[in-house]
This record gives structure tokens, C-alpha cells and sequence, in this order.
């Protein structure tokens, strides 16, 4: 390997033309002085000194984002220094540099000491990082520098390491510099980690890309224009762009795809904003767009800020995607959220916090997949507005829960459905580009169906709808909990008002817990030893009194009055129902898995008396909101008509269809239909049975 050296005093004179050498910008000399030391003996795999990948990011930052603050640069040049130098640590940045390079610096670093698997350890590297952009955006800006670096000089790393580095940035970082709209890091972090993880594929593609700005017919398009521009007096410049791989990769399939609807784009950059509208006017006298593909983003600015006026033409059937822009706004497309990065725009930026609420999310919320996530914000936006006019940008294929959430949290939670313009739609109606919204809402939260949140395609309504679904298990969890230890202190013979004793607070300090109530909802989530907690009790509270001998063979027992399915699931291996006798439900911080008592995989389970329960329902107390289905076999007309004449009074029949061929005589028929609650849907069940018909029926929860 051969090794080079680096050229620190060039490096001083170049960053010097960006920033600077005033006092202001001392922290960032300091910086590069400090890292060049605590970096000094390191080298890359490539045979650079290490030192150059901390510069290299910081120029990227300067020199291609634009960003001058100087503390921002240093935090870049220090970003790997806690994570490969021994004696450097937080509090050594801190004191050096200050609490906002330090703060940027640990949310760079990666976490260390981790002992688990590699798939949990780069989750929590992700959290971490997510963790900190939400509290300094300027973590991920670093970050997706160093990322875009990397990939830069990723020729000199083994293939394996080359195809991970290309899946991360494919998954994670690509998706989010589109997100912050930094579109030009976006194209070229795309480019590079696809070209590494397609070669073969990538350079055949790359030709084809490379061919069109020869070809003959695009070359006309183009000289049309300028002549067009150029008779209606304008002043600008029309330039050829086709798209990179970026263009042709498939992010659903995870594929590159051979051919794509619109593979250039024709760009027109005017000196003034009444000039784009001008070469908007003489573009549509030589190419008439496409109906409906006219979209003014000047007028109408991105969430980003990104700006200009796009329109769609075909052209010798091909398409042709025209955007105009001055050259001010081109700039400014390509900064994203870095424009107001320093200015003291940023907290009232509504752009501001949203990502920052996502990223939050992002880092926070183990019950979500931040790669979904991030793929979903990913994608083309579409354009919704509120009744007020006001412009809500959604991620396409969005549904009205999506739009209620992103308007208002609470306006999410109470959102029953909505009207756009005469029709009224449910929560999970998928909105169009243009659709203008007015969201209907009831006073208490909704109880939303756990399908719902797979349908939303925005980090904060599933993040929202997963609270919403956690508190429903935690409070039927506090209910069993409280239900469980009260007849296991019976069992031993402790009466439960031993718990009311003043020595309880150091019994729930032994287990780390602050109160009863969350001694119960751990309880009611298996996640504390019940006979563990009754040996503490008796020694502690009920200590030189009599009891009972440990219980053994008979679950306890607890009465519900809810089918709820974020609460609880019923095994696919026995399919246990509420009308069931002898369920058995497994505690769990997901809920209560349910088994028939005689399943033979719950025997194959390894759990202890007291980590289930049995599960029994009050039949009047246990509402059934749902519209619900049976299937009767081999039944004639007249014969399942006459059954239903006299059903029981709860039974409200809605629909029933026959599921036969032709005019068969017998055959299955679907009855649809409602019940009030549990008692009711006993009553309907016993009906049937007595019948002698064979009929399937499966509660729909």
C-alpha cells in the first residue's frame, strides 16, 4: 500500500476562502489543530491518512451545502474522534469546543460496548443517531456528509463491506437526504451506493444514461426551446439533465429497473421569477404540456423550500419532464433544510419541526420500523389542502388519518372520517394530489383497528396510533394485574390490604418500581416474578404469621370485558373465541396471547402457573361494535330463511348472500349481521348450533 500525506496547508488556505480566519471562527482552526493530532497516526484502508475523511466531510459542508458556521465544521472534523481515539471523550469536547459541538459530536458517534447480536446493535446505532438529529438537526447533516465521503472512496473496502455500506445507504441515508430535501446529496448518495450494489447491471445503465445526451431527437428538443426563448426575448439557458441510476432504482423491489417513463429532464434557468412564468408561456406555445401536469412550485413551495414550475410534455411519444427555475432558486433546491440552518428562522419553521418530531420518532419509538418509515417520506409527496386553504404535503398513497394527524395530534386521535368537496370518506380513505379536506371528529379519542396504522404512511400517525394502542393494553394490563396478585395473596392466605402497608414502598423499590400501579401493569405484562413478589410480600409485610403452601396446578383467573385485538390475539394454532371455555392467556407486554387450555402447542410453551391466566368474558358487559359473519353450509333457501325468522332479538340481520353457482338448490350463504354484545352473539351461536346446519363462524374483533 502506498501511503500518501496530507496537505494540512493547502487545507488551512482552502477553508479559509470559505470561512474565514476572524476571531469567530477560532473554534473551527482549534478543531482541525486537535484532530489532526488525536488522528495523526491512523490511516485509511485506502492509504490516506485518516485526517483527510474528517476535512474531506467539513469541505462537503462548505463547499457543497454552503454551510459557513464554524462550530457546525469543527463538530465535522471531531465526529469520529471520541469513537476511535482512546483518550478523547464527551466531556474532553466539551470543555475544548463547547456544549454545541460536543452535542453534535455524540450524536455522530456510535454506541460502544454493546455484547448482543449485530442486527439489535445497528438498530440502536440508528436510534442513536435518530435520537441525536431530533435534538440538533446538524447531526444528521454530518452525517449524511461523512456517509456521502465514504462512498466516495469505497472502491478500497472488501466487496461484502462495499454491498453493506450500499444497502445502509439505500435503506436509510438516500431516503433522508430526499427527506431534508438536499437533493443533490441525494442523487449522488443513490448514484454511488447503487453503482456498488449493481455493478454490473449499474455500468450498463450508466451507458444508456451517458447515450441520451447524444441522442438526436432529445438534442432537437432542446434547440426548439432555446429558439423559443430566445424569439420571445428571454433571457436563460436550457440544459440537458438525464437521470442518474437514482432515476431507475425500484425502492419497493429493491431492483434496478431497465427502462423508466421519464428518463430526462430539460432544465431552464431564467434571471427573473417573472421569467420562469414567461418561458412557462413560450415552452406551452412549442410543446403543449400534459393535462394536468402543470405544478407551479414557485407560487407553492415545497415543505422543503424547493421552488420552481414544472410541466410535462410528450414528444414523439417520449416523455420530457421541463423545469424552470432562476438560478437563485436552482441553489437553493439543493440546500433543503441547510438554508435556515444558522438563522433564527428555524424555530418558527414549520418544516423545522416536523422533521425533528420525525426524527424523534425515528429514535425513540421501538414499536415502528424506522426503515418503513424513512422509505415511506421518502417517496413523491402529494399536495392536500384544509378548508382554509392552507397546504398540507403528504407522502403519497397517504390516508385521511395520515392528513388528521399531520393538521393536529388531537385531530388525529378524534377523527371519525371526513369530507372532500360533496363525499364522505373513512379514516383509512387513500387521498389524491389536490384533494381539499375537512376532517369530522368526535369528542372522546377513537379506538382505532391495528389495521389502520399499516395503512398510514407518515412516522407521526403511526407513532400516535401506536401510543393510542399502547395505552389500551396498559390499562386491561393494570386490570389483570391487580385481579392476579389480589387472588394470588388470597392463595397464600395474605390479605391484599397488606399492601396498603407503609414497608410496601421498599418492596417496590426492590423491584424498581415507583407505585402500585405500575406494579400492577407489570404484573399484568409478565414482566414481574409473581412468586418472586409474594415471598417479599409474605417476609417483609406478612412476616411470623401463618399461611397457606404454594398453590400449584390452578390458574388464576380474570373476567374481561373487551375483545379488544390490540389488547389481545388469538392463537392461529387453536383459534380460541370468547365464547370458548378453558382460554388461557400468556402475559406479555404485547398483550394476552390466547390458547384453548387443551392446545397442544401451549404444552410445548415453557412458562410457569403464574405467567398465564385464565380468560373468561362478561357476556353483557363485553360490547361487539363490529358488523359480524357466518358462513352456513349446504343449506336450502327456505331452510336458512326459516332460520332466521326466528333468530334471536339480538341479531339484526344486514346482508345475505349466497356463495353458490347458478340456481342450485343447496348451497353456502353469508349472513351478515349485528349484535349488541357477547350475551347476544352466545345466543346467535346456541341458535345455530341447535339447527343440525353446518355453519363456520369466526368473531371479528
Amino acid at each position: 500500500m502506498q501511503y500518501v500525506k496530507f496537505d494540512i496547508d493547502g487545507y488551512r488556505e482552502m477553508m479559509r476562502g470559505f470561512i474565514g480566519d476572524g476571531p469567530e471562527t477560532g473554534v473551527f482552526w482549534d478543531a482541525l489543530d486537535f484532530a489532526f493530532e488525536a488522528h495523526g497516526s491512523q490511516w485509511r484502508r485506502s492509504g490516506d491518512p485518516y485526517i483527510m475523511h474528517p476535512c474531506s466531510v467539513a469541505r462537503i459542508l462548505a463547499e457543497e451545502l454552503d454551510i459557513r458556521d464554524p462550530e457546525i465544521l469543527a463538530a465535522a472534523l471531531l465526529h469520529d474522534t471520541v469513537e476511535d481515539v482512546e483518550e478523547v471523550t464527551g466531556e474532553v469536547i466539551r470543555e475544548r469546543f463547547g456544549a454545541n459541538v460536543e452535542a453534535i459530536v455524540e450524536g455522530c458517534t456510535k454506541v460502544t460496548n454493546y455484547t448482543g447480536d449485530r442486527q439489535t446493535f445497528k438498530k440502536l446505532v440508528h436510534r442513536k443517531i435518530f435520537s441525536g438529529a431530533a435534538a440538533k438537526l446538524e447531526v444528521m447533516i454530518v452525517k449524511l456528509a461523512d456517509r456521502l465521503h465514504n462512498l466516495r472512496t469505497l472502491s478500497s473496502m472488501p466487496r461484502h463491506k462495499r454491498q453493506k455500506i450500499a444497502d445502509e445507504t439505500l435503506d436509510i441515508y438516500a431516503p433522508l437526504a430526499t427527506i431534508l430535501g438536499l437533493f443533490a446529496v441525494k442523487r449522488e448518495l443513490y448514484n454511488l451506493a447503487l453503482a456498488f450494489k449493481f455493478p454490473r447491471q449499474g455500468s450498463r445503465l450508466q451507458l444508456h444514461i451517458n447515450n441520451l445526451r447524444n441522442d438526436p431527437e432529445i438534442n432537437r428538443v432542446i434547440d426548439n426551446v432555446r429558439q423559443g426563448i430566445d424569439h420571445e426575448g428571454l433571457d436563460g439557458t436550457v440544459t440537458l439533465r438525464p437521470k442518474g441510476l437514482w432515476g431507475y432504482y425500484d425502492v419497493r423491489n429493491r431492483i434496478l429497473i431497465k427502462k423508466i417513463e421519464i428518463p430526462c429532464e430539460i432544465l431552464l434557468l431564467m434571471r427573473t421569477r417573472s421569467g420562469c412564468y414567461q418561458a412557462l408561456g413560450a415552452l406551452n406555445g412549442i410543446y403543449p404540456p400534459l393535462p394536468r401536469t402543470i405544478r407551479d412550485f414557485i407560487a407553492n413551495p415545497k415543505p422543503t423550500g424547493y421552488q420552481g414550475l414544472h410541466a410535462r410534455a410528450n414528444i414523439g411519444g417520449r416523455q420530457f419532464l421541463f423545469k424552470i427555475r432562476t438560478e437563485e432558486m436552482a441553489r437553493r433546491a439543493q440546500r433543503g433544510m441547510i438554508r435556515d440552518l444558522a438563522t433564527d428562522s428555524r424555530a418558527n419553521s414549520k418544516f423545522f419541526n416536523e422533521i425533528q418530531e420525525m426524527f424523534d420518532i425515528l429514535g425513540s419509538d421501538d414499536s415502528l420500523s424506522y426503515r418503513d418509515m424513512i422509505a415511506a417520506g421518502g417517496r413523491k409527496e402529494i399536495y392536500t389542502y384544509t378548508p382554509q386553504g392552507d397546504l398540507v404535503c403528504l407522502p403519497v398513497n397517504s390516508i385521511l388519518l395520515d392528513f388528521a394527524f399531520r393538521v393536529h395530534t388531537a385531530i388525529g386521535h378524534t377523527c371519525v372520517g371526513g369530507m372532500i368537496g360533496n363525499q364522505k370518506v373513512g379514516p383509512d380513505h387513500q387521498l389524491r394530489d389536490g384533494n381539499v379536506i375537512k376532517v369530522l371528529r368526535q369528542e372522546e379519542p377513537v379506538s382505532f383497528d391495528p389495521g389502520l396504522q399499516i395503512l398510514c404512511q407518515t412516522p407521526k400517525a403511526r407513532s400516535e396510533m401506536a401510543k393510542g394502542f399502547r395505552l389500551r393494553r396498559e390499562a386491561v394490563s393494570r386490570q389483570i394485574g391487580a385481579s392476579v396478585l389480589t387472588q394470588e395473596l388470597r392463595r397464600y392466605g395474605v390479605p391484599f390490604e397488606v399492601t396498603e402497608k407503609p414497608g410496601m414502598g421498599d418492596i417496590l423499590a426492590y423491584f424498581g418500581i415507583e407505585s402500585l400501579d405500575e406494579l400492577f401493569l407489570q404484573i399484568g405484562e409478565g414482566r414481574v416474578r409473581l412468586r418472586e413478589l409474594i415471598y417479599e410480600i409474605k417476609n417483609g409485610l406478612y412476616v411470623d404469621r401463618p399461611t397457606l403452601f404454594q398453590p400449584t396446578g390452578s390458574f388464576n383467573r380474570v373476567d374481561l370485558t373487551t375483545v379488544d385485538p390490540v389488547v389481545m390475539k388469538s392463537s392461529a394454532c387453536c383459534k380460541p373465541g370468547p365464547l370458548d371455555k378453558g382460554v388461557i392467556g400468556l402475559l406479555s407486554e404485547r398483550g394476552l396471547s390466547l390458547h384453548r387450555k387443551d392446545c397442544t402447542q401451549l404444552q410445548k410453551i415453557n412458562f410457569q402457573r403464574e405467567d398465564a391466566v385464565e380468560v373468561r368474558w362478561k357476556l353483557k358487559g363485553t360490547r361487539i361494535d363490529k358488523p359480524q359473519k357466518i358462513i352456513v353450509m349446504q343449506a336450502t333457501r327456505n331452510r336458512l330463511f326459516m332460520l332466521l325468522s326466528v333468530a334471536p332479538e339480538e341479531m339484526k340481520v344486514l346482508d345475505v348472500v349466497y356463495l353458490g353457482r347458478g340456481a342450485a338448490l343447496i348451497g353456502d350463504w353469508e349472513v351478515s349481521f349485528r349484535v349488541p354484545n357477547l350475551y347476544g352473539l352466545k345466543k346467535v351461536d346456541r341458535h345455530f348450533s341447535r339447527s343440525g346446519l353446518r355453519y363456520d363462524f369466526e368473531l371479528e374483533a
